[in-house]
């Protein structure tokens, strides 16, 4: 079977640490990404879940942009608040 190059860029950090964790499962990132393709190909689909985080919706983007606006012509104030946790 012939072979083909395949070349992308990722961030620095996730490669590096993608690398420890195949390492950890005695893959390298060649046989992870040729398992993940060969996945898809079998599969016809993303062999997981993606699902858009609800905080990038257009109607939060609104939101946030009006906020941002009112702050700046000093129609609102930013206020602190206390964290809450979510299992």
């Amino acid at each position: 079977m012939a072979q083909a190059m395949v070349n992308f860029r990722m961030d620095e950090d996730l490669k590096r640490e993608m690398e420890k964790t195949c390492k950890s499962m005695g893959l390298t990132l060649t046989s992870a990404f040729t398992m993940f393709a060969a996945k898809v190909t079998q599969e016809q689909r993303i062999p997981f879940e993606i699902v858009a985080d609800p905080f990038y919706s257009r109607k939060n983007m609104e939101r946030l942009e009006q906020a941002i606006a009112d702050v700046d012509a000093g129609r609102s104030t930013l206020k602190e608040h206390d964290l809450l946790e979510v299992d």
